[in-house]
């Protein structure tokens, strides 16, 4: 298959690894497409995404002691979609990719191919499920897990992703464009919905969930 992207692509990697981002930038200009800046963790990321024009952003979903999909929101905001590459191919993580807003999701065992095709769709505004992700989102819907977990609206996740920064009341608020009320009328949600009696329960979940 002719790897020669129609139209290239401005795509700005995240990745803790180098050696994974050095092969990527040579797949990625190798099929017609600009690496427009690369980022290890969301503090450099934060740095470096404004005025690179961005066209999609190629995130993994584990960077050391962050999460990928911490970043999703702070790439929304600035009009850049995203694009998990991980090797997390569970329907659980999966799915809370998609619930943060990310556009497409690929697995890191997929061909060549797949990515460029992702980068593509992603970039032209569409949404991409990989032909992995879409077996093991089937294998969850045929045979869920029974871990009774349940599942959270993108506001929840983006509340639960905001206490596991370690972010205030009023900085999240602030974040997501919400009221101070309206932030602490999601945490009595999550209590609900998650089973837990304290704030500090609550965060403390939120901390184990990042990566």
């Amino acid at each position: 298959m002719d790897k020669i992207a129609p139209s290239g692509r401005r795509v700005f990697l995240v990745d803790d690894h180098p050696v994974m981002r050095n092969g990527l930038s040579l797949l990625l200009t190798q099929s017609g497409h600009t690496v427009c800046g690369v980022a290890g963790n969301r503090t450099e990321l934060l740095a470096r995404i404004d005025g690179a024009g961005a066209a999609v952003a190629l995130v993994d979903l584990s960077l050391a002691e962050e999460s990928g999909l911490d970043l999703i929101d702070d790439l929304a905001a600035r009009g850049v979609p995203t694009l998990i590459y991980s090797m997390h191919e569970d329907g659980k993580s999966i799915e809370r990719a998609f619930s943060r807003g990310t556009r497409g999701y690929v697995t890191k065992r997929e061909v060549e191919d797949v990515l460029l095709e992702a980068v593509e769709a992603v970039a032209a505004g569409r949404r991409y499920t990989s032909p992995e992700v879409m077996r093991s989102l089937a294998n969850r819907v045929l045979a869920p897990d029974d871990s009774g977990e349940p599942t959270l609206s993108q506001r929840e996740e983006q509340i639960l992703a905001g206490l596991g920064r370690g972010e205030t009341t009023a900085e999240m608020g602030r974040e997501l464009n919400i009221s101070f009320h309206t932030v602490e009328t999601y945490y009595g949600r999550l209590l609900r919905k998650l089973g837990l009696s304290s704030m500090n329960e609550l965060r403390k979940l939120a901390i184990r969930r990042r990566g």
